[in-house]
C-alpha cells in the first residue's frame, strides 16, 4: 500500500500534552467521550455533528426549492419506496449551520441531509466548541473499517489470450467459462435463457478503488456514474494497480462483467454506479462517513440496487469500534443510512463479513444487520458453508445471514491485467453474485418493493423451510425466483 497520508483518519499524535477531562458529555456519544479520553490535547479526530433540524421555516421552504433528485430516481421512489416523494429528510442541510461548523474545524468531510449531520476533523478543544452551538443536537465519532487479509486475489491464470473471441449473438448460447459454476448454483444461467440479463436496470457497486476498468471484461460495461468519497473527485481508478483498490476491480467483474469463454456476471447488461468509499493509501481503517454519503448520492441518481461488499465492526486500538450487541439494524450509521436507501426503493445488499462463527454473539459487519438489508454468507462450490462465512442473528434476535451465494474460489478478473483472471475468497464476492440476481429479479418485475425481492429470495432459496444463523434461508435460486413471477423461457 502506499504510505500513509497527512494524519487526517483519526487519533493523531501532535503533542504530549494532556487533554482537560471532558466536562458534561451530554451531546457526546459514548465513543467519542472514550476516544477523547484517550486524546491529547491537539489530537485530531473524525466526527459527526449532528443538527437540531433544518433550519428556521423560511430556510426550509428555501431548501425546498433546492431539493433535488434525478427523474428516475423520482420514478423508482413512486414505484417502490415507502417513502415516495422528497420528506424532509431529504433536504439540504442548514447552510449557516455548516459554515459555522465549518469556520470552528479543520475539515467539513462529508454532508448528510438523510442523518442532518456533517463529518468533520477537529481537535478536542474544536469539538467543545461545536458542542455549545445551540443548533448542534449531539456529537458522536466516525467509526472505521478495516478490511481481512482473506479477500486477496489469489495467482492469475497461466494463460492470456492475445484477443477476445466475438460475442454469441444468442442468449441461450453464452459461454460462461470457468464463472459456469457459480452462476449455475444461484440459477443464472436459466434466468438469462428467459432474456433477462439486466437491461434497464442501474446498480450502484460500493468499494475501493476500481483499477482495471480497462480490463477486457468491462469493455461492454456501461458505467454511468462515478465518484471517489475519500478524495472528493471523480476517479476512482486512483492511477494505481496496487493495493486494495483491486478489490473493487473483482467485485464489479464478478456482478457484471462479461467476456465469454471466461468469465459472465449475473447482470453483465445493467447499468452501473461506481462509488470508492476506502481509502486504498492508507494502512489505517477506513471512515464510515463515506459510505453515507455514497449512499445518498447513488439514491439521488436513481439506483435500484446497491451492493456493498464493505463492512464496519472491528477496528484497531485505539479506533472506536461497533461491537456485536451494536448489530441490531438501529445503531452504525452503515445501516440507519441503509435502511434509508430502503425505504426509498433500493435493494441494499451487503457481505454478511468474514469473521465465522461464534457461540456466544453475531459476528456481522454493519450495514448487513439491517431490517431491509440482504445480508449475505458464503458457500463452497459444493454448497457448503464457508468456515469464514458470519453468523446471526442481529443483537435483537433476527435471522441473519438472509441468504448465501458462492464465496470460496469465486472468478474474478485479475487486478492490473487487461485479460487475465483468477480466484478469490470472501462474503465480498457471494454478495456481488447476490446482487446481481436481484437486478435480474427488478427486470423481471420492475415494481418489486425491497421487501418483495427478500420475500421472494428468501421463498425459494435451498433452506427456505428452516432458516437458520448460518446461511439463513439459504443458497439463492434466481431460476425459481424469476419464475415464480412469472419468468418463462
Amino acid at each position: 500500500m502506499k504510505p500513509v497520508l497527512a494524519a487526517i483518519l483519526g487519533l493523531l499524535f501532535l503533542g504530549a500534552t494532556p487533554a482537560t477531562p471532558p466536562g458534561p458529555a451530554t451531546k457526546r456519544g459514548a465513543a467519542l467521550t472514550d476516544a477523547l479520553r484517550q486524546a491529547t490535547r491537539g489530537d485530531k479526530l473524525v466526527a459527526w455533528v449532528f443538527f437540531t433540524d433544518k433550519g428556521t421555516a423560511a430556510e426550509v421552504r428555501a431548501a425546498q426549492a433546492r431539493t433535488y433528485m434525478t427523474p428516475r430516481a423520482a420514478s423508482r421512489r413512486r414505484l417502490r419506496g415507502q417513502v415516495s416523494g422528497p420528506t424532509v429528510q431529504d433536504l439540504p442541510l442548514a447552510a449557516a449551520y455548516v459554515d459555522r461548523v465549518a469556520a470552528s474545524v479543520a475539515r467539513v468531510r462529508q454532508r448528510s441531509r438523510w442523518l442532518n449531520a456533517v463529518s468533520v476533523e477537529a481537535t478536542l478543544a474544536q469539538l467543545e466548541t461545536i458542542e455549545a452551538l445551540p443548533f448542534v443536537a449531539r456529537l458522536d465519532v466516525v467509526r472505521r473499517y478495516r478490511r481481512r487479509n482473506d479477500e486477496r486475489a489469489g495467482e492469475p491464470d497461466a494463460a492470456v489470450r492475445s484477443a477476445s473471441p466475438a460475442r454469441k449473438a444468442s442468449a441461450t448460447a453464452i459461454d460462461y467459462g470457468a464463472s459456469a459454476g457459480q452462476l449455475a448454483q444461484i440459477g443464472v444461467p436459466a434466468v438469462h435463457e428467459m432474456g433477462f440479463h439486466g437491461e434497464g436496470v442501474v446498480v450502484a457497486v460500493f468499494d475501493t478503488g476500481f483499477n482495471s476498468l480497462n480490463h477486457e471484461v468491462f469493455s461492454s460495461m456501461r458505467i454511468v456514474a462515478v465518484r471517489d468519497f475519500v478524495n472528493g473527485d471523480d476517479d476512482v481508478s486512483d492511477g494505481s494497480d496496487q493495493g486494495d483498490g483491486s478489490h473493487g476491480t473483482m467485485t464489479l467483474s464478478a456482478l457484471g462483467g462479461r467476456q465469454e469463454g471466461q468469465l459472465v456476471g449475473p447482470a453483465f447488461a445493467a447499468e452501473f454506479i461506481l462509488a470508492k468509499t476506502e481509502n486504498t493509501a492508507s494502512e489505517t481503517p477506513v471512515e464510515e462517513d463515506n459510505w453515507a454519503a455514497a449512499a445518498e448520492w447513488a439514491e439521488s441518481l436513481g439506483a435500484d440496487v446497491i451492493s456493498s461488499s464493505l463492512g464496519y465492526l472491528e477496528y484497531d486500538s485505539p479506533f472506536p469500534s461497533y461491537s456485536f450487541r451494536d448489530m441490531n439494524g438501529q445503531t452504525a450509521i452503515s445501516t440507519r443510512a441503509a435502511e434509508m436507501a430502503a425505504a426509498r426503493g433500493v435493494v441494499v445488499v451487503a457481505s454478511a463479513g468474514n469473521s465465522g462463527p461464534n457461540a456466544e454473539h453475531n459476528t456481522l459487519g454493519a450495514p448487513s444487520d439491517g431490517a431491509h438489508v440482504l445480508a449475505i454468507g458464503a458457500v463452497g462450490s459444493t454448497g457448503a458453508r464457508a468456515s469464514f462465512s458470519s453468523v446471526g442473528p442481529s443483537a435483537d434476535g433476527r435471522t441473519k445471514p438472509d441468504l448465501a451465494a458462492q464465496g470460496q474460489s469465486v472468478r474474478v478478473a485479475f487486478p492490473g491485467s487487461v485479460s487475465r483472471y483468477t480466484t478469490a475468497n470472501g462474503t465480498s464476492f457471494s454478495c456481488p453474485l447476490t446482487a446481481g440476481v436481484v437486478a435480474l429479479l427488478l427486470q423481471v418485475n420492475p415494481g418489486a418493493s425491497p421487501d418483495d425481492v427478500a420475500g421472494v429470495l428468501r421463498a425459494t432459496a435451498s433452506q427456505a423451510g428452516a432458516p437458520d444463523n448460518l446461511l439463513g434461508w439459504g443458497i439463492v435460486d434466481a431460476r425459481t425466483a424469476a419464475a415464480g413471477w412469472g419468468a418463462t423461457p
